[in-house]
This record gives structure tokens, C-alpha cells and sequence, in this order.
């Protein structure tokens, strides 16, 4: 959600209806806290505006407020909430609120929220352990045993370059040394090194090339869409898959999504939909959204 913020505590940018909203639907989904972990720190009017409505505004704002120290940024949403207490009022009293624009606006937010909320709750309830260790395990089983090489390469515009350096290599020039002086590619200052990587990582005419050469062999001078390069292959291995932990974040966002994304499609097959803005015949239902499958891999190199 996009919401101007009050950058002064007498400031106050208009356009904060959405903010309203979604302060409004982080306290249903929120519901009452404590009193005595919940003081009043303002009074507006007689309303009172709590530490947990600061803390609602807070995650709701909270692109607008990265870079505030943590005193300012109280400072300016306790300043902005009672400002919303003080506009809401006036807007009441202009009976802003029987507007038909206001109620297709509050109806939409309210769907909204109770869609939002129910798919949270699947998407909690579908995180067990059980449920994110037999994800790892079978992506794992994916991933162990592919092959993985590691290997440095000197890219350069043509093919005579690329002749001469391999003269220079065969004459026993360090290849890292040699990569940092010629090589146009990014990696250059790391002496060409491109870590591990698998065979779908890589441009097929590098990727074929690569994984054909025995570690510590040095390659003819090979074309791919980015020039030409020249290839030493450092090590081979097996591929592992990370430790659970390393990609714990990934599995739970992977099992939420596809939770929520399988409740939308069980929920969209039991229901009636109609649509009117194109022939029965070509109607289609629209996909429920899919999660992205996380295969555990790491980013490809170029």
C-alpha cells in the first residue's frame, strides 16, 4: 500500500484514506491488547490513540518511515494518527461517509481485509514442520548427486584476443593474474572466478565446454553470446543440498503461498462465476495465483 506521510508533526498530506483503511484492518486482525501494555499516550478530542495504534500505523507506514530514527518516527506517526483522528471528524461531519463513493471504497477495503485475513490463517496453518521437511526433502532429493564445476574464465571481445591469451597461458602465465589485466568481465578482479555452478547456469556453448574439461585444463578459445572466452576448470564436485536452516525462509514462503494459491482454487471450483464481459463460449477462469518454486539453487552466473 502506498500512503503519503507527514514529514512535521503539524504536516499533514492529504490522501490518507487508504491509510485509515489499513489501520483500521491491522486492528481487526490485531483485536484488543492489554491495558497495562497498552497506555494511552494521546487524546483527541476524548478519543484516545494508544502505544498499539502507534504500533498498527507503524507496520502499515512502514516503507514511509525506513529511514526515521526510532524517536522520530514515533514522534511523526503518533503526530499522523492524530491528525486522522481530527480529519476523520471533520469528514463525519460533512457526512462524507454516505457518499456512494466512500461505500464502494469501505465495501472494497472490507473484502479485502477479510480475504487477506482468512488467507493468512491457511497459510499459518499449512506451515508445520512436518509439512516444510518433506518440501526440503524432496527438493533435495532434486538437487544431490548433480554435477557442479568450478571454474575462472578470460572473456574478451574477439577471437585473435582470445587466441593470444591462451598463447600467453600455454607459456605459463597465472591464469588469475591474466584475467584481472584482459578480462572485460565483471568477475575480472577476482582473477575470472566464477564460484560452482551447474550446467543449466550457464550459456550452453560455455556450459558444454566447461563440463567436458578434466579440473586444472584450460580451454581453446570459446564463442557465446557474450564474446569469447577462455576456461580453466578448478574443481568438480557433487552438488549438496543447503542445510534446512539456510533455506528455511524460502521453504515457509514457498508452502504458504502454494497453501492460500490451493485454497483460492478450491474455493473458485465450488463457487458460481459468471462472466459478462466476454462470450460463455471463450470464458475462462483466471489461474489462481501460483508460488514460485524455490528449487533451492544458487543465483546464475553469466
Amino acid at each position: 500500500m502506498t500512503t503519503s506521510f507527514p514529514v512535521t508533526k503539524t504536516g499533514l498530506r492529504f490522501g490518507l484514506a487508504t491509510a485509515l483503511v489499513g489501520c483500521l484492518a491491522l486492528a481487526l486482525i490485531a483485536g484488543p491488547g492489554r491495558a497495562a501494555d497498552d497506555p494511552v499516550l494521546a487524546k483527541v478530542n476524548g478519543a484516545e490513540i494508544k502505544k498499539s495504534d502507534v504500533a498498527m500505523a507503524e507496520e502499515e507506514l512502514g516503507p514511509s518511515l525506513a529511514q526515521m530514527d526510532p524517536a522520530t518516527k514515533d514522534e511523526n506517526v503518533l503526530s499522523f494518527l492524530i491528525d486522522m483522528k481530527i480529519v476523520s471528524k471533520a469528514a463525519e461531519d460533512k457526512k462524507v461517509a454516505d457518499s456512494e463513493e466512500f461505500k464502494k471504497r469501505l465495501a472494497f477495503a472490507r473484502n479485502r481485509l477479510l480475504m487477506d485475513s482468512l488467507l493468512a490463517g491457511e497459510g499459518k496453518a499449512a506451515t508445520t514442520p512436518d509439512a516444510m521437511k518433506k518440501v526440503y526433502e524432496e527438493a533435495s532429493k532434486q538437487i544431490t548427486g548433480e554435477q557442479e564445476v568450478r571454474a575462472r574464465h578470460i572473456l574478451v571481445e574477439t577471437e585473435d584476443e582470445a587466441k593470444a591469451v591462451k598463447a600467453e597461458l600455454d607459456k605459463g602465465a597465472d591464469f588469475a593474474e591474466l584475467a584481472k589485466k584482459k578480462s572485460k568481465d565483471p568477475g575480472s578482479a577476482d582473477g575470472g572466478d566464477l564460484g560452482f555452478f551447474t550446467k543449466e547456469q550457464m550459456v550452453p556453448e560455455f556450459s558444454t565446454i566447461a563440463f567436458a574439461l578434466e579440473p586444472g585444463k584450460i580451454s581453446d578459445p570459446v564463442k557465446s553470446q557474450f564474446g569469447w572466452h577462455v576456461i580453466k576448470v578448478e574443481e568438480k564436485r557433487n552438488r549438496k543440498a543447503p542445510d534446512f536452516e539456510q533455506v528455511k525462509a524460502q521453504i515457509e514462503q514457498y508452502v504458504t503461498r502454494k497453501a492460500q494459491a490451493d485454497y483460492v482454487a478450491k474455493l473458485r471450483a465450488e463457487a458460481k462465476v459468471e462472466r459478462l464481459d466476454q462470450p460463455a463460449a471463450d470464458a475462462k477462469p483466471a489461474d489462481a495465483a501460483k508460488p514460485s518454486d524455490s528449487k533451492m539453487a544458487p543465483p546464475a552466473k553469466k
